[in-house]
């Protein structure tokens, strides 16, 4: 079983949280192998952007980064509270001790900008929000990464994106990542994000 540590700020935009434990979740019901995602908070209830309150599972200072095969993390807004915990000092030393494992990081829209702060991207590509003044592309600028203007970028272990439109696509990566291409697609397909091969049978006839 692969297990993944969902990292839930406050402010965090639950569409892209969402997309990780959907896609997974798929996953572990009908892939090749179990996934079990983690919700993980700085405190055990998180407000998201536009107020939507939810449970973590467990707070950062209860887990250990080694039990985790991966760190999946959802963006969020600086008006509700997302940098503020995601700028922290647990949330840096989360980041750097999965990188120094070598596992993955999948980080969606304003979750680049934690993974940066920390250090791990310092000389490598990365991408993360860019409209509204571009702001946040300035940021990961100042933390020494090569932003690169495309919807999803993976740096070795390492996948940022541009925005929310991207959740799923992130999702999808890190899955491949955790359990492999065939298995990745096959839940692609299963969710309806990629087509089967044309047939001429008529519909209700699959199989028959």
């Amino acid at each position: 079983m692969k297990r993944v540590l969902l990292l839930l700020c406050d402010g965090v935009e639950i569409f892209e949280a969402a997309a990780f434990h959907d896609v997974l979740g798929w996953a572990s019901e009908y892939g090749s192998e179990p996934v079990e995602v983690v919700p993980v908070g700085l405190r055990p209830e998180v407000v998201c952007t536009f107020g939507l309150r939810v449970a973590a599972a467990r707070l950062l200072g209860e887990v250990e980064a080694d039990d985790f095969d991966a760190l999946a993390l959802p963006g969020g807004f600086v008006e509700y509270g997302f940098d503020e915990c995601a700028l922290s000092d647990p949330v840096a030393a989360l980041i750097r001790r999965i990188d120094e494992l070598g596992r993955p990081i999948a980080a969606i829209c304003t979750g680049a900008v934690p993974v940066a702060a920390s250090g791990v991207l310092e000389g490598r590509r990365a991408t993360t929000y860019q409209l509204l003044g571009g702001h946040r592309r300035r940021q990961l600028a100042g933390f020494g990464v090569e932003v690169v203007d495309q919807p999803v970028v993976t740096d070795g272990e390492v996948t940022t994106s541009a925005g929310p439109s991207t959740a799923a696509e992130v999702a999808f990566r890190l899955l491949e990542q955790l359990t492999g291409a065939a298995n990745a697609s096959h839940i692609r397909y299963l969710m309806g994000f990629s087509q089967p091969i044309a047939s001429d049978q008529p519909l209700g006839q699959e199989g028959s």
